[in-house]
């Protein structure tokens, strides 16, 4: 998938609303099978992209984000939309903006209702005028017999305009079509995977764009320019997610989002950067020397971190048990650390009392596509069991899904220190041994797979070998 022919072949065709649209219908019907009265669902999807706005006290608009729900059901990425499907015809109708006169001059030429047809896989296209009229007739609908039939239309709570009251409809669900459409963006059709894939491709040269030039900077904040410039040159100007930068001890902030500190006298340097492609994330994190050269304890905590990684990603296919992998995870963790004198004691123990949560705060992964955190995992966040609170996806993994593989090991004392002063918690930590490693910060390895229905495609390419890293640091790759 990650081949460029292969790929760049796929994504000249068209975004498939329309299967997405249908299978997003099948998930409506199954939940009112007779309708409660023998007869088939009559039903409407109703969804509004996000409206243009301006920046507070300015007259230039907000960076736009398509709404993923729009997008998913209609591949479209334009502002001020509207989209209908009724479930009895198996019709989808794009409502666009029309031609504003005053703001051509501006803005150019807007999209023509013949080139949206064209360019979208929807059955029709009409201007936002027509919307009113056409739901009208949608919930209005009479059955064969005579009378009236019950008509349901499905909209998302909080996304629809004011204007739009649905007077027409007998029944208002405003909670079913999210669910819908949650559940189905979590296995990926040939058309997403290929879109992922090209974000992939993209990222991975990104991050070694960073890793030929980490020697040569002297703060964070040029590393990012590096990424972003690349992406950027290729086409990808979105982001997935605000990079992270991180070097030194800020590696062990998980979400740390400065990336503004110089880099002397650091370790390690911690790049968590994907780039956006037609809506679709990568999602990728490399740790590397930033000198070109590892240290002894950098290395050391490296090594497990990519057992960890390679171990779980060898264990994924169809139907496993996330939560199992997710454990095995902890379990290397367990054993490197033993082995390293960080930890000490049984490891049966250790993992009992949850003391490898210190080092290993997070979830392995989550669900990636349209979000980088994507639909569809059903974490459980009141979860008392702290090994498995964070976790973002719970339950046997799909066919067709793409989950990101990310364990890590961090020296994080916001984290460690409570658990030093918990004698319960203490007698498993060696804090002798543990004080050579706080500067190493923290050590994650991220990549991006699909599972299938034997194993695993890995789409990311991003280099991860730690000998190769240092090769490209050092100019001899």
């Amino acid at each position: 998938m990650s081949a460029l022919s292969t790929y760049e072949q796929v994504l000249k065709g068209k975004y498939p609303a329309k299967e997405h649209a249908k299978r997003v219908a099948e998930y409506i019907r199954s939940k009112f099978p007779d309708n409660g009265d023998g007869s088939a669902l009559r039903a409407v999807l109703y969804l509004e992209s996000r409206a243009t706005k301006l920046l507070e006290d300015n007259d230039e608009a907000e960076p736009f984000r398509q709404r993923r729900p729009f997008y998913y059901l209609t591949g479209c990425p334009l502002a001020d939309s509207h989209f209908v499907y009724d479930l009895a015809s198996g019709k989808s109708t794009l409502f666009i903006p029309p031609i504003d006169p005053e703001s051509v001059i501006w803005s150019g030429l807007p999209v023509s209702a013949e080139e949206a047809l064209a360019q979208w896989d929807v059955d029709e296209v009409k201007y936002v005028a027509d919307v009113a009229p056409t739901l009208a007739s949608l919930g209005a609908v009479s059955t064969t017999g005579g009378g009236n039939a019950k008509t349901t239309v499905f909209a998302m709570e909080g996304q629809v305009s004011a204007s739009t009251t649905f007077p027409e409809f007998d029944t208002k669900n405003f909670t079913l079509l999210k669910e819908a459409i949650d559940e189905c963006r979590v296995i990926k059709s040939g058309y997403e995977l290929a879109l992922m894939a090209k974000a992939n491709d993209v990222s991975s040269a990104a991050h070694r764009d960073v890793l030929s030039h980490v020697s040569k900077v002297s703060n964070e904040q040029e590393l990012e320019g590096r990424f972003l410039g690349h992406c950027i040159s290729k086409g990808l100007k979105n982001q997935a997610y605000h990079s992270i930068v991180a070097s030194g001890r800020a590696a062990a902030t998980l979400h740390y989002v400065d990336n503004n500190k110089p880099v002397s006298n650091k370790l390690n340097l911690l790049l968590d950067a994907g780039a956006e492609y037609s809506c679709y994330a990568a999602d990728i994190t490399r740790t590397f020397p930033i000198s070109g050269k590892w240290s002894t304890e950098s290395r050391a905590i490296y090594d497990i971190v990519l057992r960890m990684q390679l171990e779980c990603i060898e264990m994924l296919k169809e139907g496993v048990l996330w939560d199992d992998v997710h454990l095995h995870a902890h379990k290397v963790a367990i054993d490197g650390l033993l082995a390293l004198g960080v930890l000490k004691g049984d490891k049966e123990a250790i993992l009992r009392d949850r003391i490898s949560v210190a080092f290993f705060p997070h979830g392995l992964g989550h669900y990636l596509g349209m979000d980088t955190h994507d639909t569809g995992g059903h974490p459980n966040y009141a979860d008392k069991d702290t090994l498995f609170r964070y976790l973002r996806v719970r339950g046997t993994l799909p066919a067709g899904s793409v989950i990101t593989v990310e364990p890590g090991v961090y020296f994080c004392e916001f984290i460690i220190r409570p658990f030093l002063k918990n004698p319960e918690q203490a007698k498993y930590i060696d804090e002798a041994v543990l004080e050579k490693y706080w500067d190493v910060g923290g050590v994650r390895i991220e990549d991006n797979i699909i599972i299938t229905k034997s194993g695993y495609d890995n789409l990311t390419t991003a280099p991860k070998d730690p000998e190769e890293m240092l090769k490209i640091i050092n100019g001899s790759a």
